[in-house]
């Protein structure tokens, strides 16, 4: 409980920080892989002075553009490798709508947590019996292309032994279920002709995209509660005169295991086929 309390009295502490670096991120909002605002403001936090305790250690667009890594470390005597706990920090933002999801929030809890965690073991008699190691990643392009994939891929994560993070929802919860997701873009290709003189001899690509449209909205009858399908039409033709050549959609797919988002992506690819099928169309669905 003491720990407890000194983890609490470090947060507040720090909450004018923390507030203003959250404001800072949510109000120049960055898309995914271009978060370069919020990263330097992430790693000027964190290179402060003004923080309390032993300095950490920041390593600036650390294997990405965009992202950082910043640590701290108790000592301790001889004995195994220390426990490496990590938190996670996001920060970047939608297309047209900013920090819809709260990713500046993120930013700002994990930055609390790393902060309240350094103070409770800051008070405890050194050399500890234990060392613990405390980073603070910065996971960039959430949103969009998959930065925690991009740094597990490069070894940000190798050797932590546990790793949090913190996402702003409508209600309290210490844990949230896993949602296994997919995304998939699909491109559609026809023929272009006029759409007035000679409209038989085109092979019109709009057409192949409602139709996948409305068989995912048919499709819906027969989801499971726990299933999600959305998306959006991202290309629909140039001119209205013109019958359309190419269309192409943007599909999120989310289930509760693999398992399920395995069959959820057999139908959903099924009825993208059936709309090239139904209109002569081409049709290629990409992954990721």
């Amino acid at each position: 409980e003491t720990l407890k309390q000194r983890a609490c009295e470090s947060v507040e502490l720090n909450a004018a920080r923390l507030g203003a670096l959250s404001r800072r991120i949510w109000s120049q909002p960055e898309l995914a892989y271009e978060e370069h605002q919020a990263h330097d403001a992430m790693t000027r936090f964190f290179s402060s002075g003004e923080l309390p305790g032993a300095a950490w250690a920041v390593q600036p667009r650390y294997k990405l553009g965009t992202a950082f890594r910043a640590e701290w470390g108790t000592a301790a005597l001889p004995g195994p490798r220390p426990l490496r706990v990590a938190f996670l920090c996001e920060y970047d933002a939608l297309p047209g709508i900013g920090h819809a999801c709260g990713h500046n929030l993120i930013a700002e809890v994990g930055a609390a947590a790393a902060l309240g965690l350094k103070a409770a073991l800051e008070s405890l008699p050194q050399p500890a019996p234990v060392a613990v190691q405390v980073t603070v990643l910065g996971t960039p392009a959430e949103e969009q292309g998959g930065g925690k994939i991009d740094l597990i891929n490069a070894g940000a994560f190798d050797g932590l032994d546990v790793v949090f993070m913190a996402h702003p929802s409508q209600e309290n919860a210490a844990y949230l279920p896993d949602v296994a997701e997919h995304d998939v873009t699909v491109k559609y290709y026809g023929k272009a002709s006029h759409a007035a003189a000679y409209p038989w001899e085109g092979v019109n690509a709009l057409d192949a995209a409602v139709l996948a449209y409305n068989n995912l909205s048919v499709l819906r009858q027969q989801m499971k509660p726990t299933w999600r399908v959305h998306g959006v039409i991202k290309n629909g033709g140039v001119k209205p005169n013109i019958i359309p050549s190419y269309t192409e959609l943007e599909f999120y797919l989310r289930a509760p295991s693999m398992k399920d988002l395995s069959l959820l992506t057999e139908k959903v690819e099924n009825c993208f086929k059936a709309a090239a099928l139904a209109t002569g169309c081409k049709v290629r669905v990409y992954s990721g």
